[in-house]
């Protein structure tokens, strides 16, 4: 396999520079499951230098005694592999566990991986090869879908819309009603309350008016 962006060429490729992340909070932990061993080296660099703790299997009939044998935040599991396919780990991995972030990877998608990857409840794909910078956006937003903070940012963004969902629904509020109190889109409020859209001064406020709360009250503060 073709070395990607320098990888063990002996000169770092610009995204990896700096040295390795800190990450407050829980360590995240990341199991990735590829026969290609090259492959699993590059990802398990990416991850690890942005702060995971990562492991890499490249027989996938362990994947489920490594599931068992401590707890894993997110798994990237390859589609294509000869002595076990990533649908039928999919289908074990969901039986051990329905809640684990699981990304599913293949540089050959089509209609029959995308329908196995939505019955057994992927977070999301990655296309072969990876471009990194798209790739590890992935990994932070099926992190982020389960609550799993990488950075303060990410985390308070959560906070936020933890907050604001919850003081909707106390008052029995729909995201339509809302967004008639407000002004904003029903779209926008439902990305602030997944904390996939960052929000202004301004939208807070207008949430917290038509929520009749303090702002302050947004942020933890009573």
């Amino acid at each position: 396999m073709d070395d990607p962006d320098g990888v063990g060429t002996g000169e770092e490729p610009e995204f990896l520079k700096g040295g390795e992340k800190s990450r407050p909070g829980m360590q995240i932990r990341i199991l990735a499951v590829d026969d290609e061993q090259d492959l699993l080296d590059y990802v398990s660099l990416l991850l690890s230098r942005e702060g995971f703790e990562v492991t890499g299997l490249s027989n996938p009939r362990k994947v489920l005694e490594e599931l068992k044998s401590r707890e894993y935040h997110l798994v990237i599991l390859d589609m294509m592999m000869p002595e076990m396919s990533g649908t039928e780990v999919l289908e074990q991995i969901r039986k051990l566990d329905t809640d684990i972030a699981v990304i599913v990877s293949t540089a050959y998608p089509n209609v029959d991986t995308a329908i196995a990857s939505l019955k057994h409840q992927a977070s999301d794909y990655v296309r072969k090869p990876f471009e990194p910078e798209t790739f590890l956006a992935t990994v932070r937003a099926a992190l982020a879908r389960k609550g799993l903070a990488t950075d303060p940012e990410a985390a308070l963004h959560q906070a936020l819309g933890h907050a604001i969902r919850d003081a909707r629904k106390g008052k029995e509020l729909t995201l339509k009603q809302l967004a008639r109190r407000t002004g904003l889109s029903v779209s926008l409020l439902s990305q602030i309350e997944r904390a996939e859209s960052s929000s202004s001064i301004s939208s807070l406020f207008k949430i917290a008016k038509a929520l009749g709360l303090k702002m302050s009250s947004l942020f933890g503060e009573h």
